[in-house]
């Protein structure tokens, strides 16, 4: 073989190495195993593939690898938000794959007993993309709430304490949209049956409620004082209701105003909320009740009972009774005993 076959040969022989070589090193930057572990990836709105890529360093080998799939897929500028559940050995063209789906892993999202809609927005800002700002935002919006039967006072009232399954690049109006209808869900045929044989609202229910859950912590009593109550509201006698004159306080001094203690003086506060003045049910709910506490409004205990007083013996339940001689011995026996404990406001 002369000097020029052997060139060409060797060439021959080069060239589907270099080919192999070459191919092998693009099939190993897509097929690869190039994910170090299982976890849930967070892309932000409007991420660009910098950015996801600087998200993705501390859990793949080699992000260089990754750019370079994404650019080939032409991934890189259709980059959706989302909470991913990504899987330890995956290869940069099923991540990619997946990530540009859209699939998202929901978010298992659940709150409850939410003072007021700033501390309903803190908290769902901890669970999903928005910020505490702009569902406050969504959450007190005029428009969405007259079209929808609310106002700022009862807006409160829409949102429903449970868990719910939702996405977590959800935007505040589209969480404030699913509780309207976690809302109509809930208020089902029957419930809004036994809220009409109480000639009750739901808003009102739910205020009730709110009255109810702020006055007991135990859940078999519920039912006892929302009968308590709702003897006084049909008797037409005036609720009454302390935590409804602590919500008066704080309305006037700040929420940070601590009450330990209801006193005489603390009746007189000029305000819609004050039960002592004004009779009927306030104008929104002063927390945010439990499910069981809007259902002891609804599924109400029946008794006589239009008294009561805490328990000195059981902490945080009451003692019930039905004439007033009766209650003044017990809130005397309440006020010997909490005088002793120094509580003077």
């Amino acid at each position: 073989m002369n000097k020029k076959n052997k060139i060409i040969s060797g060439v021959l022989i080069v060239i589907p190495v270099l080919t192999l070589l070459i191919g092998y090193h693009y099939y190993s930057k897509i097929y690869h195993n190039n994910v170090l572990k299982n976890t849930e990836l967070f892309i932000p709105t409007n991420t660009n593939i910098d950015g996801l890529t600087q998200l993705l360093s501390p859990i793949i080998k080699n992000t260089e690898s990754f750019k370079w799939v994404a650019t080939t897929k032409k991934y890189s500028n259709r980059i959706k938000s989302g909470k991913y559940a990504i899987s330890k050995g995956m290869n940069n063209n099923d991540l990619i794959n997946l990530l540009r789906s859209g699939k998202q892993t929901a978010v298992h999202l659940s709150f409850n007993n939410q003072h007021l809609l700033k501390n309903l927005a803190g908290r769902i800002s901890t669970q999903i993309e928005p910020d505490s700002l702009s569902l406050l935002k969504a959450f007190q919006d005029e428009t969405f709430l007259k079209k929808n039967n609310f106002n700022l006072e009862t807006a409160l009232a829409m949102y429903i304490p449970n868990s719910y399954q939702v996405y977590w690049n959800t935007s505040a109006e589209g969480f404030r949209n699913k509780m309207l209808k976690e809302y109509k869900i809930f208020w089902n045929k029957q419930r809004r049956r036994k809220a009409k044989a109480q000639n009750l609202t739901l808003v009102e229910v739910i205020t009730l409620a709110s009255i109810v859950q702020k006055e007991t912590a135990h859940i078999a009593e519920r039912p006892i004082v929302a009968g308590l109550y709702l003897n006084r509201y049909h008797d037409q006698w005036p609720l009454q209701a302390d935590p409804t004159i602590i919500y008066s306080l704080k309305q006037k001094h700040g929420q940070d105003f601590e009450v330990k203690r209801v006193l005489l003086k603390d009746l007189k506060t000029d305000s819609p909320y004050n039960t002592y003045k004004y009779r009927g049910i306030p104008p929104g709910p002063i927390a945010m009740p439990d499910i069981s506490s809007i259902d002891a409004v609804l599924n109400p205990k029946k008794h006589n009972y239009y008294y009561m007083c805490a328990n000195i013996d059981e902490f945080g339940k009451h003692t019930f009774s039905k004439t007033l001689s009766e209650h003044n011995r017990n809130a005397q026996k309440y006020q010997r005993w909490i005088s002793k404990q120094g509580v003077n406001r």
